[in-house]
């Protein structure tokens, strides 16, 4: 049996909290994931723990953390490539079925007593190579699971799907640890891997529409690159980001540290706080939809989070006893589930799919970079200066940041980012090699004088989708011989990538051309030229 897509349900005034889940797809993927995700948290647990058992060092004990985040940092660029240029369900499956491999193998070694601190940070790190390339591929196929106005609502449910994995994955963890060692955890982690590739197996993938000439790996990179310098909204995103991450991360290091150096407990305690966060983020994600639209959408949405992950911090700080910690751990759940989900929607709605794996795993780059400098920051400053004045200055940090990035604001509005297929192919009479370039084009354009602050205002606004699909060197020329003549330059580095760039044309793009294409007046529409670099 396979899991289709479904048809949408009829049209209403707001999709509820869980409307994602009438639609098969989505249901079978995102059951397989919490049950994977609740093993990934049982590890995390262990995996930390085992670290404080090895090495009681605060700076060690956050390397188990930075070295998780430093491979999603250092992979996450070729991980988005990979999605975007390859089958994401076939990817996601060999992935899983590795990353069940390491996690048996390190169960194995743990029971036979070989574990080291450098063994355990060099598998942690090969999980974490997998998760980077998994995470990307994963995000883009969400959109092919839902409809466009239900995404918000989907990716919610996918962040709280990973809290509920967070909140009952410690517990259990703990408990496990306890009873049977960290050694059964891990192996029992690599085991759920299996009922991903199931769900995956099971999931008829909508076929992808056809590119053409296919991209090549490096210059897919560049690309990816490129778009998110030239996107606004996703700029917007990633600064934000930084902003939040480098701080929240000083709570997820340093949490083992304050559970055993500063409370004095152990297993179960650390078990129970990391839990207490996951239920702050599941009930967050439950009453996400009302929060949204009272608190102004994803920028407000984000304020608040970090406001709530600031006070968090501090609580933190100032834990004398268990109850008060997991006071914390839950207000610090609720606010990580209102930023991060943010984040995510607002970085979704401003991709494309020719790009969307690119531009998630840059996203993904500032959030494991953010989260890699952070746990080194927080671990080394805990060393000298203490778990409670460390967490305090964390929390300071983090309004400072938000305060420093208040007019970056944050946009998840949707987009019609659909192919438009409205840019005429171009008129070639010589046949062309596809890797021959860089191509020079040119269009002129004829404007009136009352017009011409608004052509120049036009056009500047698509500049923006020129670089961001392809283009460089662009600038706009005005003929002081003959007013009202403008011409519009810009290079792409081969005629294959021209191609591409008719094809990566959006219908808000297109937009953007009409503005531009009303301005122009004349009998015949703005004349267009490719011209390509001679021999050398």
């Amino acid at each position: 049996m396979e899991a289709r897509v479904a048809s949408p349900p009829p049209a209403g005034p707001s999709p509820g909290a869980f409307a994602p889940f009438g639609f098969p797809a989505f249901t079978l993927l995102w059951t397989a994931t919490l049950l994977s995700n609740t093993g990934t948290w049982m590890h995390d647990v262990a995996a930390g723990w085992l670290m404080t058992s090895l090495s009681p060092s605060p700076l060690v004990v956050s390397l188990v953390q930075a070295s998780t985040s430093a491979a999603m940092a250092l992979f996450a660029l070729p991980a988005g490539a990979l999605a975007d240029l390859f089958d994401r369900k076939r990817l996601l499956i060999t992935l899983n079925i590795l990353r069940m491999v390491l996690a048996v193998l390190l169960g194995v070694l743990t029971f036979a007593g070989l574990v080291t601190p450098w063994i355990l940070l060099a598998v942690t790190f090969l999980l974490g190579i997998c998760s980077a390339l998994i995470a990307p591929a994963w995000q883009a196929i969400v959109p092919s699971l839902v409809p466009r106005e239900t995404l918000p609502q989907a990716v919610a449910l996918n962040a709280m799907g990973i809290n509920v994995a967070r909140a009952i994955g410690p517990a259990v963890g703990g408990v496990l640890i306890v009873s049977f060692g960290v050694a059964i955890v891990f192996v029992i982690n690599g085991l759920s891997e299996l009922i991903v590739v199931a769900a995956l197996l099971l999931w008829k993938a909508p076929p992808r529409p056809a590119r053409g000439q296919p991209e090549r790996f490096l210059p897919a990179i560049g690309a990816g690159l490129r778009f998110a310098a030239a996107s606004s909204r996703l700029r917007i995103v990633l600064i934000r980001a930084t902003a939040f991450f480098v701080f929240a991360a000083a709570y997820w290091s340093l949490l083992p540290v304050l559970v055993r150096n500063v409370m004095g407990g152990g297993a179960a305690e650390f078990g129970i706080l990391v839990s207490a966060v996951g239920a702050g983020a599941v009930s967050a994600a439950i009453v996400l939809p009302y929060l949204s639209r009272h608190l102004g959408g994803a920028d407000g949405l984000v304020r608040a989070g970090s406001i709530g992950t600031a006070l968090a911090l501090g609580g933190f700080a100032l834990a004398p006893s268990l109850p008060v910690a997991a006071a914390a751990a839950f207000g610090a759940g609720i606010a990580w589930i209102l930023t991060l989900s943010s984040f995510n929607v607002a970085a979704q709605s401003a991709l494309p799919d020719w790009v969307r794996g690119r531009g998630l795993s840059i996203y993904g780059l500032v959030f494991y970079a953010a989260m890699t400098a952070g746990a080194l920051l927080w671990g080394s400053l805990a060393t000298y200066l203490g778990v409670a004045t460390t967490l305090m200055i964390a929390a300071a940090g983090m309004l400072l940041g938000m305060l420093a990035t208040r007019r970056k604001v944050l946009s998840a509005e949707p987009q019609d980012l659909a192919p438009a297929a409205s840019w005429p192919e171009p008129v070639v009479v010589l046949p062309v090699e596809g890797d021959r370039g860089p191509v020079l084009v040119t269009i002129e354009y004829r404007i009136r004088a009352e017009d011409r602050d608004a052509f120049l205002q036009a056009i500047r606004d698509l500049a923006g989708e020129r670089r961001r699909d392809g283009a460089y060197a662009w600038s706009v020329w005005e003929d002081i011989a003959d007013p009202g003549r403008f011409v519009e330059t810009f290079e792409e580095a081969s005629w294959n990538e021209h191609l591409r760039h008719h094809a990566r044309v959006t219908r808000a793009d297109a937009d953007l051309h009409a503005g531009v294409q009303r301005l122009h007046v004349g009998p015949e529409p703005p004349r267009v030229t490719h011209l390509l670099k001679g021999a050398p």
